[in-house]
């Protein structure tokens, strides 16, 4: 069975045992033996982080290599990476271990859809363990302790909007078009309903941060130049073409309609935010943002593409959307007090 990655900051007990931390009574009470450890782990902020193979340090190469990379690794993405510091990315959880220990929950997996939670998944994405949005979102709901910071950044396999489509849609895609990001955001909206009715029963703070898909129309400006180089070097970027057997639509044929796509999906989320806020006045301990902070970001440089498939991100692309999603969580983080920082920290897998 897959569950969720939780990373427990590896020096912990170090900083909260310091008197100006925030948890420094319960570090005493912990001392005193009043507190097992357990409980007090509970006690640390807990940070989650829903979404898609763009949230994770996953590539594809072969399929047996792509099975066993996807079914054994974790963290070494923009928002985990336990990497010693200069090694590997500066994550948003590095950053957020500069404010605060905390406890990192990633839920992300690669092939995940925003989905009804009635549809039933493909066969590989049975065998990859794949978890949907709406099974993500359940993972959130039967944990005993709920996060309080609540990344979402999913969609991605959502626009590629060629996949399985008739030839009239593909040649008069207008209507398909529409129809998926009205899909979309009907299912979206499902499922943070889902995710906003438990987080307005906790007694302490809840931030929901939203991420609107990444820039697309300067993404494909490096995945042109990676293909260029490889036409003038086959030994580069071996699985660039492998690409187009799970997401259709980077095809050049295809790609200005999934830039147009993604556009539109942004805005229903955009949209979709401002919507749910209107029905949360006067929910004092729930903070809900919409952030275009990864769909502005800029990545047309070649660098920023992985040198095996020039299709998910490489560290140096990692380290430009952690960037960027981390610029955009300080409304969240004033909200929950998180926003001032309490000593040194490392990461451990739990």
């Amino acid at each position: 069975m897959w569950k969720p990655v939780r990373v427990v900051s590896a020096n912990f007990l170090e900083r909260i045992g310091e008197p100006e931390s925030r948890f420094h009574s319960d570090y005493l009470a912990y001392r005193n033996g009043d507190v097992p450890q357990a409980e007090l782990i509970t006690r640390l902020p807990h940070v989650a982080m829903i979404g898609d193979s763009v949230c994770t340090g996953v590539y594809v190469s072969s399929p047996w290599s792509t099975f066993w990379r996807v079914r054994n690794c974790c963290g070494n993405s923009w928002f985990l990476d336990t990497n010693p510091a200069p090694l590997g990315i500066r994550s948003v959880s590095k950053r957020l271990e500069e404010l605060t220990a905390f406890v990192a929950i990633e839920c992300a997996g690669i092939g995940a859809l925003v989905d009804h939670e009635s549809e039933r998944q493909n066969f590989l994405r049975r065998i990859l363990r794949t978890r949907n949005f709406s099974g993500q979102i359940g993972d959130l709901l039967v944990m005993k302790r709920f996060p309080d910071l609540i990344l979402i950044s999913i969609g991605h396999n959502n626009v590629d909007w060629a996949w399985r489509s008739p030839t009239s849609d593909l040649e008069q895609p207008e209507s398909r078009l529409q129809r998926q990001s009205r899909d979309f955001r009907k299912n979206f909206t499902r499922q943070m309903r889902r995710l906003i009715d438990r987080a307005r029963v906790q007694r302490y703070r809840v931030a929901v941060i939203v991420y609107g898909l990444i820039n697309f129309e300067s993404y494909f400006i490096g995945r042109e130049i990676a293909e260029r180089l490889r036409s003038q070097d086959p030994s580069r970027y071996l699985h660039l073409e492998t690409t187009y057997k799970y997401f259709t639509s980077f095809r050049p044929a295809y790609r200005s309609n999934l830039i147009r796509l993604a556009r539109m999906v942004n805005k229903e989320l955009r949209d979709m935010v401002r919507e749910l806020n209107r029905g949360l006045a006067g929910a004092t301990n729930l903070h809900l943002q919409y952030s275009d902070a990864l769909a502005t970001a800029d990545l047309s440089r070649v660098e920023l593409l992985h040198p095996i498939d020039a299709w998910h991100a490489s560290v140096q692309g990692h380290n430009v959307l952690a960037e960027a999603a981390f610029r955009d969580l300080g409304p969240s983080l004033e909200f929950l007090g998180l926003n001032r920082p309490s000593g040194k920290t490392t990461a451990r897998t739990e």
